[in-house]
């Protein structure tokens, strides 16, 4: 069987386990095989002795009675989470070698329900791009077209997802960094509500908006994943204080609770007139329109609302994202962890020549904007009046919700496009981030789930947003549609 095991994702793989038709150790020997022969740029670190040493565990404590549905899967996870075994370097130069004396609580949890850690996965530098083009360690390239950008900031997650090369990886969300590449490689990602998933031991970028989650093959998949990997952490002050939710059951709960034929019967999903402008790409817009027709076909209703602010989400995103950055790399100075430059004058010195040299572009580019609309005679003129905007994007959503139960759209005006193809212009990039930004600005849940092929035939993602703490809903829609067509499950040629 060991052939086609990298075949299979999570859920199938963790029966497969509890079947005994396969074993954990077998399993891992051939993901860390694909892993090592990655020609995608997606594995940073493979760390085989660690990985096969929890898989002679997992083997052992099923052979032992216990049946957790990840004891024993391998994973890999991006490279913004802090971890014991292998050293973190959030894709930057500042971090190079940098080895945490603790795992990230999402990586902690992940290990504590039996999840076998292939190693670290490759992504922009500090989480800041849309492209993985950002990446100090080089870019990540898209399994469907190794022309093409997997998108970023979790880009190496997707395309080892995609590539299968792990069944499923951890990534980050702060406008849209797991939805994006999800989309652009044809895999399932969710964003949960801002604060189900610890943030403690994830390096941060924009610490209101950043927030965990799964990159996997289907719905279900990530809804075991999700239920592992959320939950109360005390050490991070943005937590949510809720109990334990266990997402894969609820979505198989709410699966039963339906009708057979029309098992979305009852499920509004507004479509906001803003998230299909006479701008979007041709191809984009007939793949989501087709993926949602076959969600009216399960019995769900189509509803249209109107998110009136969706264009200030763009100015607003990259004036409260880059503000935060400016303030949380500024502990990233040379004196007590990363890189410091070899020679200086004096410590003022010693500060310009280290960060000047660790730091990429973007990096730069981004800690100057937020130093400038923070600092004096700016803070009310752009940062407070950003702020405004976005509790009033955060009332159109709840406005929206007074007439659906979901939201629905593309994830990216367009396919990946080209590697390179935006490096002049990063406003360009930015502008791709204009049907994910809103959902994060308001912190609410989000997934992408793929909708088919559009030009050249790169896959196309279906955005699913939900309101506070629906994850269990949207899990359940995707679920469906998935379970009713085979958009998840085509594969790049390659």
């Amino acid at each position: 069987m060991s052939a086609q095991l990298h075949t299979l994702g999570v859920a199938e793989l963790g029966r497969a386990l509890a079947a005994k038709s396969t074993s954990s150790v077998e399993a891992t020997q051939a993901l860390l095989a694909r892993a090592k022969a990655d020609t995608h740029g997606a594995f940073l670190v493979v760390d085989e002795d660690a990985a096969l040493a929890a898989a002679k565990a997992a083997d052992a404590k099923r052979g032992s009675g216990d049946a957790h549905p990840l004891l024993g899967v391998p994973i890999a996870h991006k490279d913004i989470f802090v971890t014991q075994e292998s050293a973190t370097t959030a894709g930057s130069k500042m971090l190079e070698g940098y080895r945490s004396p603790f795992d990230a609580t999402v990586v902690a949890r992940l290990k504590a329900a039996g999840a076998v850690s292939l190693g670290k996965l490759n992504c922009d530098e500090f989480a800041m791009g849309s492209a993985n083009e950002n990446s100090a360690y080089g870019p990540v390239r898209n399994p469907w077209d190794a022309t093409r950008v997997p998108g970023g900031s979790s880009g190496g997650s997707a395309a080892a997802v995609a590539a299968q090369l792990v069944p499923a990886a951890t990534g980050t969300d702060t406008g849209g960094s797991i939805r994006q590449p999800a989309s652009f490689t044809g895999v399932t990602g969710i964003k949960p509500t801002y604060g189900v998933c610890s943030r403690f031991g994830m390096i941060a970028f924009a610490s209101s908006l950043d927030q965990a989650g799964p990159l996997a093959r289907s719905a279900e998949d990530c809804a075991l994943l999700l239920s592992a990997m959320s939950g109360f952490d005390e050490r991070d002050a943005t937590s949510v204080q809720r109990p334990p939710q266990d997402f894969h059951a609820q979505m198989l709960q709410a699966r039963a609770g339906a009708t057979a034929a029309q098992p979305l019967k009852g499920l509004r999903i507004g479509l906001p007139k803003e998230f299909f402008p006479a701008a979007l790409a041709a191809d984009v817009s007939g793949r989501v329109r087709a993926a949602l027709t076959e969600m009216e076909k399960l019995g769900a209703t189509l509803v249209d609302v109107s998110l009136p602010r969706t264009e200030l989400s763009i100015p607003v995103y990259y004036i409260i994202a880059p503000a935060e950055a400016s303030s949380n790399l500024s502990r990233f100075d040379g004196v007590r962890y990363g890189h410091r430059a070899a020679q200086y004058g004096d410590l003022m010195d010693m500060y310009k020549k280290s960060r000047s040299e660790a730091f990429g572009p973007e990096v730069k580019r981004r800690i100057m904007i937020g130093t400038y609309v923070l600092s004096h005679g700016y803070y009310d003129a752009y940062y407070l009046q950003a702020q405004k905007l976005r509790r009033m994007i955060a009332d159109d959503f709840q406005a929206c919700f007074q007439q659906c139960d979901l939201i629905a759209g593309p994830v990216a005006p367009t396919v990946a496009w080209k590697l390179g193809e935006q490096g002049d212009d990063p406003v360009k990039a930015y502008l791709a981030d204009i049907f994910t930004l809103p959902g994060s600005l308001a912190g609410l849940p989000g997934m992408s789930v793929p909708a088919g092929l559009g030009e050249g035939g790169m896959p196309v993602g279906l955005q699913l947003l939900g309101n506070y703490f629906a994850e269990g809903t949207l899990l359940h829609a995707a679920h469906a549609l998935q379970l009713a067509t085979d958009f998840h499950l085509q594969r790049p040629r390659a």
